[in-house]
């Protein structure tokens, strides 16, 4: 470890370009905290201002959910007891998600979603050459704050039809078992290379940066990225 939140990854693990920031985003989508970090890791790549590659891996919070999803109660219930327990943290996410510009409307939320098919969407955008992030902030803003079912895949071929995908590639991808293996291959690669929790932020193949940090911290991390461990810039603590 080199600070609380950054771990170095490989000493010899070079980026393909020093001029090119690469970020490996290892998130779920119906994450709040991956929202709140997809959020500020946009406004750290546009305070840079230099050419980046943002790449998204697939990790399922809640990969044994069932396939039509929980009501949200129920599942609030069973994993963290009595919800209005969780009003105080809820209120705090709330308000950190709007200086971050995200409107958090859980209670335009019916049912917490399985998140594979979504994530399955997400790699056939990177198939096709699309802006995975963009469609990421769609799915994401989909469900926190309009209260979609993103496991529909109705719903999914709706959200990509309105970022570069064709709606009947979206659904025959959903109704072939071959994403559904890719992405399961994918993820079971993330798990085994230690990643217990998300977002977390492989910045330029070297340093990883876990939680959802602050703007500012991500660009120390993005200079730290291309100018060398020796700086003298801070560190800060992890925020997830």
């Amino acid at each position: 470890m080199i600070g609380p939140g950054l771990t170095k990854i490989s000493p010899d693990a070079l980026p393909l370009s020093p001029a090119t920031l690469q970020v490996d985003v290892i998130a779920d989508l119906a994450c709040p905290w991956c929202y709140l970090g997809k959020q500020r890791l946009d406004e750290a790549l546009a305070a840079v201002h230099g050419p980046s590659v943002v790449t998204w891996f697939p990790f399922q919070v809640n990969p044994s959910m069932p396939a039509d999803g929980m009501p949200l109660d129920e599942y609030l219930a069973t994993r963290f007891g009595d919800p209005e327990s969780l009003k105080p943290a809820t209120d705090r996410l709330i308000a950190t998600g709007r200086e971050a510009g995200i409107e958090f409307r859980f209670d335009r939320i019916e049912r917490v979603p399985n998140t594979l098919n979504a994530h399955r969407v997400m790699q056939l955008a990177g198939q096709q050459g699309g802006d995975t992030s963009v469609l990421a902030g769609a799915i994401l803003r989909a469900f926190f704050t309009d209260g979609r079912n993103i496991a529909d895949p109705g719903t999914l071929a709706d959200i990509a039809a309105g970022h570069g995908l064709a709606r009947i590639d979206v659904l025959h991808a959903l109704e072939d078992d071959r994403t559904r293996t890719v992405v399961l291959a994918q993820e079971s690669q993330v798990r085994a290379s230690g990643v217990s929790g998300v977002p977390d932020f492989l910045v330029n193949k070297r340093l990883l940066v876990m939680g959802a940090q602050e703007t500012e911290q991500l660009v120390t991390v993005f200079d730290r990225a291309m100018f060398g461990e020796e700086s003298d810039l801070p560190v800060s603590a992890t925020v997830h």
